[in-house]
């Protein structure tokens, strides 16, 4: 399947969308989906490696104990796009001469993206240029472009001058609190080294001490580019005699996060590379991607539009997820630098449940990170005074926190359980005893002794067990007793950590008591979930029904999204949501409360609910469906499915709403689908929107694929 855009150079706010669009990433690099000849401001022209970082000081106001002073950034290492093209004396740019036609596309079974351009020079030489990239599955540091030229109408001398710039600085943006404000470059070259027709740069940060290191060959059918002795570049003059010539750019990427000598390793991949040529990396590209679309298909029937939408979605899921313990999901995948690359309970609550169903595979990798990381956790906690337990960052690259404000960030502490149902899940549907035991479980464990400390049996409260100054999901409402989402979660936490250590089987693990367990088994039972008995809701937490309502009829559109609008004390007075709080804690711990509550604080939630947050509108689909709102659900996951396609939030040109693509397809599996995994099984309860004629999904369960078909008839389920 395809996606396509027409190129318009006049409308840059829409070329930097196609940067977003149109990236290329294989969950190790990523690489921006720049324009190779340049020619246009603003433009990010950015390459990421997962999990690779420096750190920069965060300036606190005040020198408070425990507050972040330092956080982690994600890097742009280098720009590995440029290539020139002189066509006759002439250089080639969509900014000049005359344009024909200029389309991006992307191919999503191919996995590859590419752009054709019929273009006429100021002299009128008419050339037709094919571009296409690819960051391999294969080979996780490859990244190639092949760029052909053909010639229209006359014959002459054309030059490929091929460039890899390492003197490249991150985005930033001081007035948006989305994006990061860094204006130094974050790394420092070396000088190049060639060997073999190749060309080498080192480049390191200065304080993380990492280490990344890029090599790059041009090659066309007839030889390898001879290249400069001074820069990191190559070029060669030709003659166009109507017939096309091939440009072959192959760059390796290699770091010393995942390398004991990455310059070793580069030339490694380099030579591989070239040895094994394009054709077999782009058949393996295609069978890879055939293998993931077989596992994960989703097919509506009645809407082309929603069916491309989903599909470009699960293709992001796939490019944004790392293959190994040292990287994650960023909020922005690999697509850009909003949220400076950090990692989020996004990756838990939105894009695991996804993956777990389409490759358990990568899914135990995304967990594995987290147990890569839990001495950073165990240090975190320690930091916030607790004195056991692990405390997962809000936000992070390589496990300690980096949220500065944290009335909405480090205070929420229901990442612990996010993460503690994301193993959970897995476990229910692999059944992969080795991984709860050498992975999950001491995740499990060290995260429930940590509610034991945060939170205490209160007497005031007829000795239920309260947790006090935490911050749900909702970022318009801080600093909260007993919100309902993250003590639901902590009860899950600490009733699962008791029976992951009866399935591990083995006693003494971790330092685990059964006086330890006991009071786990205590703390949940005991454990405080806000109810109103007149409204019949869960209230959000104990202090949200004594807030003034905002005044939504009086708040023009201009002023949202309201984080960038309002104080956040003004926010935090008044009865006014982000985003789901309740109503996701009702979706994915639907057990806990009747329907009619659920029913209620659905109805009651969503008129004061903003979705300024990407995250929001999916949940709100996915609990519509189970309610029988199946309009409803239908409105709020078009809204989600089409959100960076159509850009509607406004800063897609800053990385792609990543979680958000996860949530789309969620709405289908876990809403219409009605999918809910449980320790007795899967269960399923489909509806159909009157808009289709039907829908079909996929997923694993326990190594077997299935397929759900759902027709106005009813639904079927196979295996595959």
């Amino acid at each position: 399947m395809l996606i396509t855009r027409v190129i318009n150079p006049s409308d840059i706010r829409a070329l930097q969308l196609n940067e977003t669009l149109f990236h290329n990433a294989n969950g190790y690099l990523g690489v921006r989906g720049a324009l190779e000849e340049g020619g246009y401001a603003p433009s990010v022209r950015g390459l990421y490696i997962n999990g690779f970082y420096e750190f920069v000081e965060m300036k606190q106001a005040e020198a408070l104990c425990g507050l972040v002073t330092e956080k982690q950034t994600t890097v742009n290492i280098a720009d590995v796009l440029n290539v020139k093209l002189t066509v006759c004396g002439e250089e080639f740019s969509l900014f000049t001469g005359t344009v024909h036609s200029a389309v991006y596309s992307l191919d999503m079974d191919a996995g590859v993206t590419k752009r054709h351009v019929d273009w006429t020079s100021p002299n009128g030489r008419r050339v037709n240029i094919e571009i296409v990239r690819m960051a391999s599955f294969k080979q996780p540091s490859l990244f190639t472009i092949e760029m052909r030229v053909t010639p229209v109408n006359f014959t002459g001398d054309i030059e490929f001058v091929s460039t890899i710039d390492c003197h490249v600085r991150n985005f930033s943006d001081p007035d948006d609190p989305r994006v990061g404000d860094e204006s130094e470059p974050l790394t420092r070259p070396d000088e190049p080294a060639r060997e073999n027709g190749a060309e080498y740069v080192t480049t390191k940060t200065g304080k993380s001490l990492l280490t990344a290191c890029m090599g790059m060959k041009n090659l066309r059918k007839t030889g390898v580019y001879e290249g400069s002795e001074l820069l990191i570049q190559s070029g060669l003059p030709l003659t166009l005699r109507k017939k096309t010539v091939t440009l072959t750019k192959l760059i390796a990427v290699t770091d010393s996060l995942r390398h004991s000598d990455c310059e070793t390793a580069c030339r490694d991949v380099l030579n591989e590379a070239e040895a094994k040529g394009m054709s077999y990396w782009y058949a393996c590209q295609r069978e890879i991607l055939a293998d993931y679309w077989k596992s994960c298909r989703i097919d509506i029937q009645g809407d082309d539009e929603l069916n491309l939408a989903l599909r470009f979605n699960q293709y992001q899921l796939f490019q944004s997820a790392t293959r190994d313990e040292h990287g994650n999901v960023a909020a922005k995948g690999l697509s850009g630098e909003g949220y400076e690359g950090h990692f989020f309970w996004d990756t838990e609550m939105f894009i695991l449940p996804v993956l777990s169903l389409a490759d358990p595979d990568i899914a135990r990798k995304l967990i594995a990170f987290r147990h890569h990381t839990l001495p950073q956790a165990i240090e975190n906690a320690r930091i916030l005074g607790h004195t056991k337990g692990a405390l997962y960052p809000w936000r992070t690259i390589m496990g300690r926190e980096c949220s500065g404000y944290f009335p909405s960030g480090t205070a929420q502490y229901h990442i612990n359980g996010d993460i503690a149902y994301a193993i959970v899940r897995y476990w229910l549907l692999t059944k992969d005893k080795e991984f709860l035991r050498k992975t999950g479980l001491e995740v499990l464990i060290e995260t429930a002794r940590l509610w034991l400390d945060a939170g205490h049996f209160d007497p005031l409260e007829n000795n239920r067990f309260v947790i006090n100054a935490v911050t749900g999901p909702d970022e318009y409402t801080c600093m909260v007793n007993n919100n309902y989402y993250t003590n639901v979660l902590a009860q899950y936490n600490l009733e699962w950590a008791v029976k992951a250590f009866r399935l591990a089987g083995e006693q003494g693990l971790f330092g685990v008591t059964e006086d330890e367990l006991a009071r786990f088994e205590a703390a949940a039972r005991a454990m405080y979930l806000p109810y109103d008995e007149v409204l019949d809701i869960n209230p959000q937490d104990d202090s949200f029904l004594h807030k003034k309502p905002w005044d939504f009829a009086n708040t023009p559109p201009e002023r949202y999204p309201l984080l960038l609008n309002c104080h956040p004390l003004h926010l935090y007075r008044h009865q006014v949501c982000k985003q789901a709080d309740t109503v996701l804690a009702h979706f994915i711990l639907e057990d806990k409360q009747s329907l009619s509550t659920m029913k209620n604080s659905y109805d009651y939630y969503e008129r004061i609910t903003t979705h300024d947050s990407s995250l929001s509108a999916c949940v709100f689909s996915i609990m519509a469906a189970k309610l029988g709102l199946t309009d409803k659900a239908y409105d709020y996951f078009g809204t989600s499915a089409l959100l960076d396609l159509l850009d509607t939030h406004g800063n897609t040109k800053d990385g792609l709403h990543i979680a958000n693509m996860g949530g789309a397809v969620m709405a289908i599996i876990y809403g219409f689908g009605g999918l809910r995994v449980k320790e007795d099984g899967f269960h399923l309860a489909p509806v159909l929107p009157r808009q289709w004629s039907g829908y079909s999904f996929r997923f694993i369960y326990e190594g077997t694929l299935r397929e759900v078909n759902v027709t106005a008839d009813g639904y079927t389920v196979r295996a595959v």
